[in-house]
């Protein structure tokens, strides 16, 4: 039987192009040594790649291939492959390696990818693995588990280059020369007092062109200029305030402003990108790992989802049944009418996207909105008296009816001024309440333009018409 997922490759066109990432082709090579059994090839192509690719190519198998390709790769799969995975094919490669495996993978990652690799296990398997490492690198796992989900304790790492204000720059060279435990990669250096609070930070470009016998003091940023960050804040914000103050690193700290870890730029940007993917993914009612999800889960995944659009889609037809009578004198109530509910959802769309977007970057706050609102009510209004010319005149030529075209007009333009002021308005009372605007505003969304649209379509009909 034909396999889909391998005939999509088969397209002749690159997987990723190239110099972006997997050069074009090893996806269809390595399945073509699957087949031929030929496990030297598969390694040979796979061990030169960077691990960003060959998580790459394990995303782009099937879950039969990939359990093959995993067992054949075993000695050659690098920790940050696993680390780098969809969260959904993580888990099934993760169920390929024992418990030792596991736990010898997660002493190798950065501290922060160790947490969060550990946090998607399930509980018996993440309670086997820290059983099976270090009792210094268990505390650390659990200390990081203790924080929430999405907070800048869970994701910040623990390794840091902390040194004290009366040391000089030799002794800080000297130090990181010295030093067996240091961060694989770090930006600044923090510098703490006797109670281990970060009070300023050195570049670590400014050690390097400083001579030795400047002190500490001389050449740090000052508390003032120090972005520290406490452990419970939102990853959001994180990545608010690196965004907006251009930081390649932040201290984390405790309720008492003790030096706990750092956040890193690279792991903003991995924020960025998944509160991004997130935001659009749950306005349209579906999750990131739809595309590695078995066909029955996505199916239930989605149909919660589906099943609430019914329930609106119901209220809308209940407005249309309330005028069945109207309807039936004039067919061309019938005919008309979706064209109002369309546009009020269109122009009502494109202000929710801009007002859920807005409120990601924390650019339309209760400070504004008022300002917002009526800017997008006004916008909705020009339009509605635009498309309502435009409208009336269709409805007009079509049917021939002034009446009919009147009540086209009146209509577009209050369902398109309803739409500029819930597109700004449901996600802003959203947030205020604490509930993630892209969740639900799409359905509010489509059944205010819907009903709103049928009833002052219709209910302006049969005033008008009959």
């Amino acid at each position: 039987m034909a396999d889909p997922l391998r005939d999509d490759l088969d397209t002749g066109k690159p997987v990723i192009e190239e110099g972006m990432g997997l050069r074009e082709g090893v996806v269809r090579e390595v399945l073509d040594a699957l087949d031929q059994n030929d496990t030297a090839r598969i390694e040979e192509l796979v061990e030169p790649l960077h691990y960003a690719d060959t998580a790459d190519l394990l995303e782009q198998l099937s879950p039969g291939d990939r359990r093959l390709v995993v067992a054949i790769l075993k000695p050659l799969l690098e920790p940050d492959t696993i680390a780098e995975l969809d969260e959904a094919v993580r888990d099934e490669v993760l169920d390929l390696l024992d418990t030792e495996e596991v736990a010898s993978v997660i002493t190798e990652l950065d501290s922060d990818d160790a947490v969060e690799l550990v946090a998607d296990l399930e509980p018996e398997a993440q309670k086997a693995v820290l059983s099976a490492v270090s009792d210094s690198e268990r505390v650390m796992l659990e200390q990081g588990l203790a924080y929430p989900e999405d907070s800048a304790g869970r994701m910040m790492q623990r390794d840091v280059v902390a040194v004290p204000s009366y040391w000089t720059v030799g002794e800080i060279i000297d130090h990181l020369r010295a030093a067996e435990e240091l961060p694989d990669d770090f930006y600044d250096l923090f510098v703490v007092d006797s109670k281990y609070r970060p009070v300023g930070t050195i570049p670590l470009s400014r050690v390097l062109r400083t001579v030795r016998a400047i002190s500490v003091g001389e050449i740090m940023e000052s508390d003032r200029e120090l972005n520290t960050i406490p452990a419970m804040t939102d990853q959001e914000d994180v990545a608010h305030l690196f965004r907006q103050q251009n930081l390649i690193s932040a201290p984390v700290v405790d309720e008492d402003g003790r030096l706990l870890g750092v956040i890193t730029v690279d792991d903003v940007v991995d924020v960025i990108d998944e509160e991004h993917e997130e935001d659009l993914m749950r306005l349209a009612g579906v999750s990131e790992a739809d595309t590695f999800r078995a066909v029955l889960e996505t199916t239930r995944k989605r149909f919660s989802w589906l099943l609430i659009n019914l329930g609106t889609a119901i209220l809308a037809s209940l407005v249309i049944g309330a005028f069945a009578a109207t309807i039936e004198q004039a067919v061309a109530l019938a005919v008309l009418m979706p064209i109002v509910a369309s546009m009020g959802g269109n122009a009502g769309t494109q202000t929710l996207t801009v007002a859920v977007r807005a409120l990601a970057m924390k650019e339309l706050t209760p400070a504004n909105a008022m300002r917002v609102i009526i800017k997008e009510v006004i916008v909705g209004g020009i339009n509605g008296i635009l498309f309502a010319f435009i409208a009336a005149a269709v409805a007009g030529v079509w049917f021939q009816d002034l009446n009919l075209a009147l009540v086209m007009a009146i209509a577009m333009v209050i369902n398109m001024l309803v739409a500029g002021l819930a597109g700004t308005a449901i996600p802003l009372g959203l947030a205020m309440r604490g509930i993630d605007p892209a969740i639900a505003s799409a359905v509010f969304l489509t059944t205010v333009t819907d009903v709103v649209g049928f009833f002052s379509f219709l209910g302006l009909a049969a005033w008008v018409l009959l």
